[in-house]
């Protein structure tokens, strides 16, 4: 089944907002969005995000527009674990599978729902090509990620503790492995609209 959702989460750490437009298939995700921030400085971002089966990155474009720059990152994943920007390879983050853009709660959702993390099991390390908003730079980033609890939450979903060096948060995610609650980062608005396609 394919199921679409519109997301918007007020993101705290930008001081803005963000709306996804997700397609989750068997496997695969599908999203585009717009951002709104004002920290570190005012910028506009929108971006298309594409995986491939196990939800392992494909591609992902993004344009940032700030007062006085308009930057654009074309990352791309070939499937073996080597990442290309802009066509320039990046030979630091070989291995990882996942992209995580900055102050993008939708980013999380793929290492989630590559091992069903939001239904349990146990804890998980991960490399991310980790792109810094606004300016659009990829740098390796080590992350964990932790199930905690029985499901139970809102809407039957569970947290995860997601830690990054000395950053650590206990994230909420749905049933559908979607960010609810991201402390510090972001909250998800009331206004998400499930639909079956």
């Amino acid at each position: 089944m394919t199921t679409a959702r519109v997301l918007t989460w007020e993101v705290m750490a930008s001081r803005g907002y963000e709306t996804a437009w997700a397609v989750r298939s068997e496997g695969a995700l599908r999203a585009r969005g717009r951002a709104v921030g004002t920290v570190p400085e005012p910028y506009w971002i929108s971006y298309v995000l594409d995986t491939a089966g196990g939800f392992v990155t494909r591609r992902l474009t993004v344009t940032a527009e700030t007062s006085d720059h308009t930057r654009t990152l074309d990352l791309r994943h070939d499937g073996h674990g080597r990442w290309i920007a802009d066509g320039r390879p990046l030979p630091e983050v070989d291995g990882a599978l996942d992209c995580d853009l900055g102050l993008c709660p939708l980013t999380n959702s793929m290492p989630v729902l590559r091992h069903g993390l939001h239904r349990g099991g146990g804890e998980r390390e991960f490399l991310m090509a980790w792109v810094s908003v606004p300016d659009l730079t990829v740098r390796p980033s080590r992350q964990t990620y932790t199930p905690l609890g029985g499901n139970g939450e809102r809407g039957g979903g569970r947290r995860i503790r997601y830690a990054s060096g000395t950053f650590r948060s206990d994230v909420l995610f749905d049933a559908d492995g979607f960010v609810v609650d991201y402390p510090e980062l972001a909250t998800r608005l009331p206004q998400d609209t499930p639909s079956a396609r």
